[in-house]
């Protein structure tokens, strides 16, 4: 059933990724700045956290501007994947009661979306490792398998939630607040070694702190990344997707007819 599911989407790769670039570029259609605005956001945000972290609140992090700004962009696609995932179904009621195809093409397209706005957002971070001479490291051949990881992670996210704000609208709302609680609970604007070692492994709990980690060591410091990290990660990314799926195909055959 899986293979053939898998054979079913790849039949349909040029419609996800027609789906994907569309939407992307819907995002920026009447905007004055078009796609600068996937390089100025980032900017900002990063602007903003860098002032108030290293004047006020005294961070000291080698090379904080870079750790802080890789924390911000694959945060930010995390949100950007789940958001418009969870809307990709809600928003196009004419091709789901109109047009059969499998369901989840519109929540993958929606996280490939998300994954081109982070391309953009990645070269102002590849300007400042040029900037700063961080040296180019064997360790880099871990970061596809981590942010593969959280492109996985994302998707599952983005499943569930598109399925449940079908039927449930409240969950947008919820979504929003949780994402906001989990960027402040997540180790993006500081070290995991500000806190003690035993709320520490309640942190890395959570496998997005692992991702943070293992990117920041392996792209911004050279180091490897932990095996156990990788194997939480691996293993964090196949529940995800496997929750994410159930509840997308016990929604799903009452799409139509909810919308």
């Amino acid at each position: 059933m899986i293979v053939n599911h898998l054979k079913e989407l790849y039949d349909y790769r040029n419609l996800i990724w027609q789906l994907a670039w569309s939407e992307f570029k819907l995002r920026y259609k009447n905007s004055i700045l078009g796609y600068f605005w996937s390089l100025l956001e980032p900017m900002l945000m990063l602007l903003v956290l860098y002032v108030i972290f290293t004047n006020l609140m005294r961070v000291q992090v080698k090379y904080y501007q870079l750790f802080l700004l890789l924390g911000i962009i694959l945060w930010n696609f995390l949100s950007r994947a789940t958001t418009i995932g969870m809307f990709s179904v809600v928003g196009k009621p004419g091709m789901v009661k109109k047009i059969y195809f499998p369901r989840d093409i519109f929540v993958i397209s929606s996280c490939i979306t998300a994954l081109l706005m982070t391309i953009f957002e990645s070269l102002i971070f590849i300007m400042f490792m040029v900037y700063f001479r961080i040296p180019v490291s064997t360790n880099l051949v871990y970061v596809p398998l981590i942010l593969l990881c959280l492109f996985i992670i994302s998707l599952g996210l983005s499943l569930a939630l598109c399925a449940l704000n079908v039927f449930y609208r409240d969950v947008q709302f919820i979504w929003q607040v949780l994402l906001q609680i989990g960027f402040y609970a997540t180790p993006i604007l500081y070290t995991i070694d500000v806190f003690p070692k035993n709320l520490q492994r309640f942190i890395l709990l959570n496998p997005i702190a692992r991702i943070l980690n293992s990117a920041r060591d392996t792209i911004i410091y050279s180091s490897p990344a932990k095996t156990e990290d990788l194997l939480f990660m691996v293993l964090s990314s196949i529940v995800f997707l496997l929750v994410g799926y159930i509840i997308f195909i016990r929604f799903e055959p009452r799409f139509a007819e909810e919308i």
